[in-house]
């Protein structure tokens, strides 16, 4: 840029024309050396001279480098005063100790539901917007969260990474690894005099016997109905209050039962990871591969006491058992009518809306 300057009348000597020329021309000078000075500042700001000697990425600062180091030495220098826990990074121990403080500073303007930080805030979010960034390149299903998809294309590659060691069975993401492993690992040293099955722990078994003696202590306040565990009965409880406090954080669906929500989001990652070892068939719920299973077995181990009818499911006896006692634990919140079954009273529902 040049600084011009117009005078009117005699361009011969003036002086205060030179005056006026010679300051701009110092000026013009401050301008050209000042851009010069950011041209060299914008190109020192491009260089990273400090590399990783591990993987070869570049930083331009040298307290980067040092943070990246730690992903491949392992160092967590910043630990929780409450539980011990390492971080890499003291932005993700601030993030952390908000667990032990319930501190959760971001809320939803739509739901107001609160998180502990930003980012989960903005995945929320897509609840509301309908927003899914992440795409499969193979069959266009879009997801709310990358990790959701990460799961997804294996669908498509075939890729199981996550082996057991101890009988070589595989599996597409880490979680169900874990739930596979308690099958080997969990030592059951505790078994039912009455029908030999064991379990990993004595208030397992306590809790077991209450089928063998029909003994149910916990009593439904609304309806009267008995339940041999507390938790079944505060379960329960959740057909009269309404209450699904398990959410699901793609669609928004809610649940009673955190399992259900499990099963549920198995939907969006089409994750299989109960496979049938006769025919090789895949299901995304335990409880249909055991259903599948009386098909190659024809076993039907659940018998009614009153009429004799076997079924292959414990649910399917259940329901059957509700036509003998006359129960009816679905009630209509509009007219009060009772239904033995949950799909009924959702099918009934419709007539009010």
């Amino acid at each position: 840029m040049q600084i011009k300057v117009g005078l009117e009348g005699n361009p011969g000597v003036c002086p205060l024309r030179e005056k006026i020329n010679g300051k701009i021309s110092y000026l013009n000078q401050l301008i050209s050396h000042g851009s010069a000075e950011d041209e060299n500042q914008d190109q020192e700001g491009s260089e990273k001279p400090f590399s990783c000697g591990s993987c070869g990425k570049r930083y331009s600062e040298r307290g980067t480098l040092t943070r990246h180091m730690r992903i491949h030495t392992g160092e967590k220098p910043f630990s929780c005063g409450t539980c011990g826990k390492g971080f890499s990074i003291k932005s993700h121990l601030n993030v952390h100790v908000k667990i032990h403080t319930g501190e959760k500073p971001f809320s939803c303007g739509a739901c107001g539901k609160s998180f502990t930080h930003k980012g989960s805030l903005n995945v929320h979010m897509r609840i509301h917007t309908g927003e899914k960034p992440f795409s499969c390149g193979t069959c266009g299903k879009g997801f709310s969260k990358r990790g959701h998809l990460n799961v997804h294309v294996k669908i498509h590659t075939g890729e199981k990474p996550f082996s057991c060691g101890a009988c070589g069975k595989s599996f597409t993401n880490k979680g169900s690894l874990n739930v596979h492993m308690t099958n080997h690992t969990e030592e059951k040293s505790f078994s039912c005099g009455t029908c030999g099955k064991s379990f990993s722990r004595k208030d397992k078994l306590n809790n077991h016997m209450k089928i063998h003696t029909s003994e149910k202590p916990f009593s439904c306040g609304t309806c009267g109905k008995c339940f041999t565990h507390k938790y079944t009965l505060n379960v329960h409880m959740r057909i009269h209050t309404g209450e699904k406090p398990f959410s699901c954080g793609t669609c928004g669906k809610s649940f009673t039962l955190k399992t259900t929500l499990n099963n549920h989001m198995r939907i969006h990652t089409g994750e299989k990871p109960f496979s049938c070892g006769t025919c090789g068939k895949s299901y995304s719920e335990k409880r249909s591969l055991i259903h599948h299973m009386s098909i190659h077995t024809g076993e039907k181990p659940f018998s009614c006491g009153t009429c004799g009818k076997s079924y292959s499911e414990k649910r399917s006896l259940i329901h059957h058992m509700r036509s003998h006692t006359g129960e009816k634990p679905f009630s209509c919140g509009t007219c009060g009518k009772g239904f033995s079954r949950k799909d009924k009273l959702n099918n009934h529902e419709k007539s009010h809306t």
